[in-house]
């Protein structure tokens, strides 16, 4: 754990604000779920809450499947970092964050399907492999992650088929979270 040397008061109402600065750097949004640690040295420790994290073994199945249907690497996010691959090394993927590109993608509810050389979405920071389809997962109209084919070889497109896993397997972990 690193100290950041700022201190705050707790408020009458039993309220922290947690600066602006780290909030930022921990991707932490308004209205996003914190869970709540103790320890028993009297440490208490805000972590970020992730539905699809909590479910990664059932997330882990779904990418499996996908990948020996469509034939091409799978990767599961939650909202910040990646929580189940197929078809790729988990070691470079695993818990790597999502890319601001994604973010975006995200946060604004849209799928992305590569359609020829013009677009390119890579998902996944720090990593320089394309996605071919990317879909957000939606639970009860919020955004909790997102579902992505990555290109494999030299296939830069996606195939219809693949549309309709991506879509399909957003939507069964979104029903999941819910």
């Amino acid at each position: 754990m690193k100290a950041t040397g700022i201190v705050r008061r707790i408020d009458d109402l039993g309220r922290v604000v947690i600066p602006k600065e780290i909030r930022r750097t921990m991707r932490i949004r308004e209205g996003d779920p914190l869970e709540i640690y103790t320890s028993g040295d009297g440490e208490v420790i805000f972590k970020k809450y992730s539905a699809i994290g909590e479910m990664s073994e059932n997330a882990s199945q779904v990418a499996d499947i996908m990948f020996k249907l469509a034939g091409c690497p799978v990767v599961v996010f939650d909202r910040d970092h990646v929580v189940a691959t197929s078809g790729v090394t988990k070691k470079e993927f695993q818990e790597r964050r999502v890319s601001p590109e994604l973010e975006e993608l995200m946060e604004s509810r849209k799928q992305y399907f590569a359609e020829g050389q013009n677009s390119t979405l890579y998902p996944v920071e720090g990593v320089e492999q394309t996605s071919i389809a990317a879909m957000p997962i939606l639970s009860a109209g919020d955004v909790t992650g997102a579902v992505a084919f990555l290109s494999s070889g030299n296939k830069q497109t996606v195939s219809e088929l693949q549309k309709s896993l991506v879509n399909a397997a957003a939507q069964f972990l979104g029903r999941q979270v819910e």
